[in-house]
């Protein structure tokens, strides 16, 4: 990519020109909504379109940071990755972000397909939370609703599974109600416990052909089942996955980490604001952020709001109730606020040893 620039009173002009393998409309995207976008993310930058040459006039600083957000998007579109408004404002917000990482880097990283459809790390943190598992046998990936923490977690136990590199994939959570009483459940044992589940299958049926999963839950491929059903096992070459571990208890946590056996990986998921527990019982979750912290091969990957990869809206309803329970009043109890609230504060993310 080559650029020119003409000053003009304070304001300046970058010619940028898009090479010739880039496809114009991979870049400006259906209906041009990718150059919607970047006028969106730059609204004092005058963005024009002639041909495959952007011209980007406005002050010096803004104009530099939309060349090099032009840059990366002309690199991203030469992939398989597609373009959209959404990715405009991720790689928009990596730019920003005070760190090395480009969004190319980022957002062309994939993990798994299937059936059409690439998984991969919309965000920084998910990035780093990505690599985090790849180089440790033991990653907490925690934070708020929405941050993938589970969902890449799947992926990337089925990419292992895939390729060989484990004999089986192993699911579980514990049986914990959201702050309701669902009383008796009819059914089997299969029955009563598949809702608590069923988060679980669907990420599943995501990756993996439907079709073929029923096979390889009988053949012992897949295994999804709560937590209770860990006690007494060694899980030798498997990728273990514990999802919403907020609403483990200390000994629960405890119990499920020492299943490790050789060739095995964990990945331990949940977000500490969202405690399901009964009475004053401790999280499982908070606790062993204290016990773990200095451990070599063990990993904690803390995802915020920025990493909420759902509507918008989830976003900015995770950092209000944030800013709810840091100025709530020392000692008000969640019933003296009418429900059953939020506990525990946000997270924000650390350094990786120390990112649905």
């Amino acid at each position: 990519m080559t650029s020119s620039s003409t000053p003009a009173d304070d304001a300046v002009r970058h010619q940028v020109t898009i090479p010739e393998h880039v496809p114009m409309v991979a870049l400006l995207g259906q209906r041009d909504e990718v150059l919607r976008a970047i006028e969106t993310g730059f609204p004092a930058v005058d963005v024009h379109v002639r041909g495959n040459v952007v011209t980007l006039t406005g002050r010096p600083g803004e104009v530099a940071l939309a060349e090099r957000l032009v840059d990366e998007l002309s690199e991203i579109a030469s992939s398989t990755t597609p373009l959209t408004a959404d990715a405009v404002e991720r790689a928009i917000k990596i730019l920003t972000d005070s760190t090395s990482e480009r969004p190319a880097q980022v957002l062309t990283m994939n993990i798994l397909s299937n059936r059409g459809k690439t998984i991969r790390p919309k965000t920084l943190g998910q990035k780093e939370y990505v690599e985090a598992i790849d180089r440790n046998t033991l990653v907490f990936g925690i934070g708020p609703a929405g941050t993938g923490k589970t969902y890449l977690a799947m992926a990337k136990a089925v990419q292992a599974l895939q390729a060989k590199q484990v004999n089986r994939i192993v699911l579980t959570r514990p049986a914990v109600e959201a702050g309701e009483r669902l009383g008796f459940l009819p059914g089997s044992l299969n029955d009563k416990i598949d809702p608590y589940l069923r988060p679980l299958y669907d990420a599943l049926h995501d990756m993996v052909d439907p079709e073929s999963i029923p096979r390889l839950m009988a053949a012992g491929t897949i295994e999804v089942a709560p937590l209770a059903y860990m006690r007494g096992r060694t899980l030798n070459d498997a990728f273990i996955i514990l999802d919403e571990a907020q609403n483990t208890s200390a000994e629960q946590m405890k119990m499920f980490l020492t299943r490790l056996g050789f060739g095995s990986r964990i990945v331990v998921t949940g977000d500490v604001t969202q405690v399901d527990l009964p009475g004053s019982a401790d999280s499982g979750l908070r606790v062993v952020q204290d016990i773990l912290t200095d451990l070599d091969d063990v990993a904690f990957c803390r995802l915020t709001s920025a990493d909420v990869v759902r509507h918008r809206l989830v976003a900015d309803i995770i950092d209000a109730y944030s800013r709810f329970e840091t100025h709530r009043p020392t000692g008000v109890t969640r019933a003296e606020h009418g429900g059953h609230g939020v506990r525990g504060t946000r997270s924000a993310r650390g350094n990786q040893d120390g990112h649905r």
